[in-house]
């Protein structure tokens, strides 16, 4: 059984955003299901904002999914040149392999200037027809962006 129900529309990417620190709560495998149902339905472009912690756990899981369903397509969207400089090493790893392995990459300035990561978060809520979020908080990136999407009419599938 589908575990997205009720969808509507034709729903062809999705967008991830999430906060840096991975809270203790997330259900990893609920996280992997919503990808792979959305990718069987057709939504087979996903777009990751490439910051520690959740954009970068979700944009493995689109990675391994790439094995099984090559048609499925990583963007990483890229606020600035250098986001992870001050990433710890292992991360900045991480994001290296998911820039390598991503079908496309977005890169918005070339520089940081306060307001980038809102306009990566914007780009994100203009290209992808759906959002994979997991907010804990009313404030922050993560929450605009849920903003931003349901202001569009846009689904949000919380993690």
């Amino acid at each position: 059984m589908p575990l997205l129900t009720g969808l509507c529309g034709d729903l062809q990417s999705c967008a991830f955003s999430g906060h840096r620190e991975i809270p203790e709560d997330l259900d990893v495998r609920k996280l992997k299901e919503i990808i792979r149902d959305l990718a069987g339905r057709g939504a087979t472009t996903f777009y990751f904002g490439g910051a520690r912690g959740f954009d970068l756990l979700a944009a493995e899981c689109v990675l391994a999914l790439k094995r099984e369903m090559p048609e499925v397509k990583l963007v990483a969207c890229i606020p600035c040149g250098g986001q992870e400089k001050y990433y710890p090493e292992e991360d900045k790893k991480r994001y290296a392999r998911a820039l390598e392995e991503s079908d496309e990459v977005v890169i918005l300035s070339e520089k940081y200037y306060r307001g980038c990561m809102h306009r990566r978060n914007d780009y994100m809520a203009e290209n992808a027809d759906a959002l994979i979020a997991c907010c804990r908080k009313e404030t922050g990136g993560t929450a605009y962006t849920v903003k931003k999407f349901r202001r569009k009419g846009k689904p949000v599938f919380g993690v």
